[in-house]
């Protein structure tokens, strides 16, 4: 059965993650209290698995890939669109420590739920999950050091861009529902100037900056 160590040697091996802040994050949070039970056992597979309301919780690479482009450092204040069952929020709170905040939010009642009670479990003080549509950011706690978006988007939303620090970094996958591009983009004089990080497949942003077919799908 895979370990936290063999993923931890697999990213350093292949220089996947170099931030030591991620690795003290990865070690502190059990990937395992965000699964079922029955599925323990795969918590350290390197794979996505299911959670509720035909949502995943990420590929631990994934997940470690998008954070090391974020360049996180202690004191941040981070904002996630897309909170699941708060699995990254929680490495997120971790890796910014005490000092720092993440804001993390979701438009699906039972995610809510679900990472309200892990954070409670966790004893995580400094991440905070807000019910709303993640799309237009929540601009009580911006401006933001850096944003992460964990589901696929067609673009990404103005809202976003605005509360993002100039300077700050932002990280999504952007492309249609079958494909996307990770994009990391750093504000500059009020715009995103963008690099590539490979091609993924997340679940679909939902609600007004989401994708219009899954609105046709389900009328």
């Amino acid at each position: 059965m895979p370990t936290k160590e063999d993923l931890i040697r697999f990213w350093k091996e292949k220089n996947i993650v170099t931030n030591p802040i991620l690795f003290g994050a990865f070690e502190a949070i059990p990937r395992e209290a965000f699964i079922a039970p029955t599925l323990h056992h795969l918590a350290y597979e390197d794979r996505p698995l299911p959670t509720i309301r035909k949502q995943s919780i990420s590929q631990p690479t994934t997940i470690m890939l998008m954070l090391e482009a974020l360049e996180l450092r202690k004191g941040h204040n981070v904002f996630e669109l897309g909170a699941g069952v708060g699995y990254q929020a929680a490495l997120l709170s971790k890796a910014v420590g005490p000092q720092g905040k993440c804001t993390t939010v979701d438009i699906i009642p039972e995610l809510i739920n679900a990472t309200k009670e892990n954070f409670l479990k966790l004893n995580i003080l400094n991440a905070h999950v807000i019910e709303t549509d993640g799309g237009d950011g929540y601009n009580e706690n911006a401006p933001y050091d850096r944003i992460i978006i964990t589901a696929a988007c067609p673009s990404i939303p103005q809202p976003l861009i605005d509360q993002l620090k100039e300077g700050g970094i932002l990280v999504a996958p952007v492309g249609n529902l079958q494909s996307q591009t990770m994009v990391k983009g750093v504000k500059e004089n009020g715009r995103l100037d963008l690099d590539f990080i490979g091609q993924f497949a997340f679940v679909p942003l939902r609600g007004k900056y989401g994708f219009k077919e899954l609105e046709n799908m389900q009328e």
